[in-house]
């Protein structure tokens, strides 16, 4: 009788959990490591939680300039600071506070410092995202986000995302670092500018990297288009293949469902279902 092996990653590392869908029997031992892997996910989902942040206070916030607000759908009180109503750039500070609030179900601490060159549909401007003190469900994030928009057809919006130092540590005091690019097209809401719901992005291309502290690394390159829905939280369709060490496979982010389930194939055949 077969056995599928169900481990338990410590929610503290990832925040994830994975069942083995090899079809032989394997022991604890025989799995491999999949903690870098969980965590390079994990750094790109909530990097995209990040900029959906700086979408919503950026379109939706006061054009008055109050000094303090908050934003439809965030518990975070934001600051807007600026020279006038109808000037560039402006400053936007996210505070989630020190014992923080929950987005979501998502709990979130510290700050946002969100700047905009000008605004996010115009060709050429640039939103910097910097998280100060700032985590996630525990986990601790560093670094700094750029998001330019980098249109040349005015009918599907292009963006570049880069992320720069950026910095994960578990709750059990693992750190990640990573780096990396990421191509972004909007196919979806392009007439509705001051609605985010109805958004959706394709990612054709980009490649991000994590290092683990034992040196272990890990390069992520999109191998089919990515699908992010804004109205979703997590990426819900295409692929990533993965290299580094033992870990040579696929991410299969599966058919388009809103929903935080991925399967990883390792390059022997062995296959994984993830949860965030």
């Amino acid at each position: 009788m077969k056995k599928t092996a169900i481990l338990l990653l410590a929610i503290c590392a990832t925040g994830f959990t994975y069942t083995s869908c090899s079809s032989n029997d394997e022991n604890k031992t025989n799995q491999p490591d999949v903690s870098t892997l969980g965590a390079s996910i994990a750094i790109d989902a909530t990097t995209e939680m990040d900029i959906k942040t700086g979408l919503l206070v950026s379109t939706t916030s006061s054009p008055t300039g109050k000094p303090a607000e908050t934003a439809p759908g965030l518990c975070a009180t934001v600051t807007v600071t600026q020279q006038s109503a109808d000037s560039y750039p402006k400053v936007f500070t996210v505070d989630y506070g020190t014992t923080g609030c929950t987005d979501n179900t998502i709990i979130k601490k510290g700050k946002l410092k969100i700047t905009v060159s000008g605004p996010v549909t115009t060709t050429g401007s640039k939103m910097t995202i910097e998280r100060i003190d700032y985590s996630i469900t525990g986990i601790k994030l560093e670094g700094t986000i750029e998001y330019i928009n980098s249109t040349t057809v005015p009918t599907v919006p292009q963006f570049t995302r880069t992320v720069t130092n950026g910095k994960f540590t578990d709750l059990a005091g693992r750190v990640y670092l990573n780096t990396g690019t990421v191509t972004i097209k909007q196919t979806a809401g392009v007439d509705t500018p001051f609605v985010l719901t109805d958004n959706i992005y394709e990612m054709p291309q980009g490649t991000h990297t994590v290092t683990a502290q034992n040196g272990e690394k890990l390069t992520l390159t999109v191998q089919e288009t990515l699908i992010k829905k804004y109205s979703c939280e997590f990426i819900s369709k295409g692929s990533l293949k993965v290299q580094g060490g033992i870990l040579n496979g696929i991410v299969d982010y599966g058919n388009n469902d809103c929903d935080s389930k991925y399967t990883y194939t390792n390059e022997n055949g062995t296959s994984f279902n993830l949860v965030m």
